[in-house]
């Protein structure tokens, strides 16, 4: 164990490296060399009264050291050339999902694994061989004790009501609250609690009489209800209770300002870069967009933390990551509406002005990636439109300089392995990959960043040329046995206590059912299936006629004309479209070719194109009908 010390106005107090080991077996990774991995955790302290700190939430409520500053700590692990001058200097820190490291697995096309060690873990060492020092900090406070956290300070003595939000696959009795796992009935007989029930999240709560429902106590963990009769799959529940057991949730969001401020400025610490990115995705992608709009790019002595922060799959949405009571790990911002400002650049909206990098002096602000796939402009409370389009839907936006945004055109939430399969949706998952466009954007990140050469133009939907479109105008071709997704609900926010609906526009599709713009991959623009950012409800689950969260589909074409005709399904088959095998390769390749020019594929990746192109001729031409169902 190493303890390292710090300076008494850091906010950093201590770092203690408990384990240091080499990585992979010793691989040298290119020229960068073999990895190491430390772990540990971080001390932190902050003044509650400095001007930068005051924007966490209740940090005034939790009590004080003797130094008058609020004392944590967070868990930490970094993966670093073990020849600190063999990297490339850059420091990538992850904001990791639900204690979940997803760097490996989204651009070295890794195994997942909470403690990547082995060789397998580190996959195809994309990321090494580059030279990065990737860091992870714990920034969650309610994770079980192991998982990359931060221990949170309570808060003594505070009850509230909370409403908590779920929704059920099958038919229960009871259900565990795991979106709330530290927080606790203060009085589970409390005859002011309430349970609704409602359909969509816009209709009005239905009450559920409180004597048809109880608390069940007696059991370790989080909350747990009981319903006579059970919970009906599909429906949107919510119960609202007084709770104990609160924590300064926004200590989180400074855990990873000042480890990455310290790692940056300092030199008296294990690990040191001279440049800082920031990447994380779905929840994370959503702590990142607060991060900005908390103003955390700024430390303790007004300096600019991160040099760039990419945001994936996150849409326009933030999340409860500062605010008291809030729950972190919990995906009720899919059921609820988003908030307002969705914007990098500021607009005015019901007489509110406001941007993510309101509280930003010039020097603070970074660059900034914004990414996205269909899903996040489909459904789930994301509103990805928003980013890029006026409040109102009517028309585009002007992009700050210092942003890119970009579309992963017909790809779903989180990319699922191929071949694809039938999870809770009627159809089969979305297979569309996104890794090797990730790797690309990530390479033209860190030139624009370190060389001041010009990242990939931004590819995204837009009003002026049709490619965005309300979704009444979709023209979805349609397909046998595939629901119509102009039914799809869209996005909301909170005004007065009421749900007011927002412009739902997502992207214009081409006659196969596939989006017109943003980044296409191959996949997309050479196809044999239709893939989309929406999936409807198996009815096994309830619901139907709602959409799966997070989850796309994967609707291949018929393989000869006779099939599709029989099927009346008015795409091309496959037939119809390629000659033999090798005209779909050549096609893809060429495909392929075009976004290298673009710079949105590495030369490196395109054999692997090439190779999932054989995978997927062989899966469609198997095929008997043209639907998935």
């Amino acid at each position: 164990m190493v303890a390292v010390p710090t300076f008494t106005f850091s906010e950093v107090t201590k770092v203690n490296v408990t384990s240091r080991v080499t990585v992979a077996n010793g691989q040298a990774f290119g020229k960068t060399g073999p990895y190491e991995k430390l772990t540990g955790t971080i001390d932190f302290a902050v003044d509650p009264k400095e001007p930068h700190n005051a924007r966490i939430t209740d940090i005034d409520r939790a009590t004080p050291a003797a130094d008058k500053r609020v004392h944590f700590t967070s868990d930490v692990m970094v993966l670093k050339p073990v020849d600190p001058a063999r990297g490339n200097g850059v420091l990538l820190f992850e904001v990791v999902n639900r204690g979940n490291i997803l760097l490996l697995n989204k651009f070295n096309s890794a195994a997942s694994s909470r403690n990547p060690t082995t060789t397998e873990e580190f996959g195809n060492g994309y990321l090494m061989r580059e030279g990065y020092t990737l860091v992870f900090v714990g920034w969650e406070f309610d994770l079980a004790p192991g998982i990359l956290r931060v221990e949170a300070p309570k808060i003594d003595g505070l009850i509230e009501p909370i409403t908590v939000p779920f929704i059920l696959d099958s038919r229960q009795n009871e259900t565990e609250l795991d979106d709330v796992p530290l927080y606790a009935p203060a009085n589970p007989a409390d005859a002011a609690s309430v349970l609704t029930v409602r359909d969509h999240y816009w209709d009005k709560p239905t009450p559920i009489a409180r004597t048809k429902w109880h608390f069940v106590t007696g059991r370790p963990g989080a909350p747990r209800l009981a319903l006579d009769g059970g919970f009906d799959p599909g429906r949107l529940y919510a119960v609202t209770f007084k709770a104990t057991g609160a924590r300064v949730a926004g200590v989180g969001l400074a855990a990873i300002r000042d480890a990455a401020s310290a790692f940056r400025y300092r030199t008296d610490l294990p690990v040191r870069g001279t440049t800082v990115y920031v990447q994380g995705e779905s929840q994370d992608g959503r702590f990142l967009r607060q991060f900005l709009y908390d103003g955390f790019n700024a430390d303790e002595q007004d300096r600019r933390v991160f040099d760039a922060v990419w945001a994936h799959i996150a849409g326009s949405a933030r999340g409860t990551f500062n605010q008291r009571f809030g729950m972190p790990i919990s995906a009720s911002v899919l059921l609820t509406p988003t908030r307002f400002p969705f914007t990098t650049d500021e607009q005015e909206f019901h007489g509110e002005r406001g941007s993510l990098l309101q509280l930003y002096k010039p020097a603070h602000i970074p660059k900034i990636f914004l990414t996205n796939t269909a899903v996040e402009y489909w459904g789930g409370g994301r509103a990805a439109a928003l980013i890029h389009t006026s409040a109102d839907g009517t028309r585009d936006l002007r992009i700050p300089g210092n942003v890119r945004i970009y579309l992963l055109s017909s790809t779903q939430h989180s990319e699922a392995p191929f071949p694809p399969v039938r999870a809770r949706g009627q159809q089969l998952r979305n297979t569309v990959p996104q890794r090797e466009i990730m790797r690309a954007l990530l390479r033209g990140l860190d030139g624009w960043v370190r060389q001041g050469a010009a990242p990939p133009e931004s590819r995204y939907p837009k009003l002026a040329d049709g490619t965005l479109t309300p979704i009444a105008s979709v023209k979805f071709p349609a397909i046998p046995g595939v629901a119509d997704p102009r039914i799809i609900p869209g996005p909301g926010q909170i005004r007065g206590g009421k749900v007011e609906m927002l412009p739902h526009l997502v992207p214009q599709v081409d006659a196969d059912g596939n989006d017109v713009a943003g980044i296409r991959a191959p996949d997309v623009s050479v196809p044999v299936a239709t893939n989309t950012g929406w999936n409807f409800r198996s009815p096994s689950i309830g619901g139907s006629g709602e959409i799966v969260n997070l989850l796309g589909s994967y609707i291949p074409f018929a393989r000869t004309r006779a099939h599709r005709e029989a099927r009346k399904d008015p795409r091309r088959s496959i037939q119809e479209r390629y000659r033999n095998e090798d005209d779909y390769l050549a096609r893809l390749r060429a495909a392929a070719g075009e976004l290298v020019k673009g710079r949105y594929l590495l030369p490196d990746d395109v054999d692997g194109v090439i190779e999932r192109g054989r995978l997927q001729w062989q899966f469609v031409a198997a095929q008997t009908t043209t639907s998935s169902r």
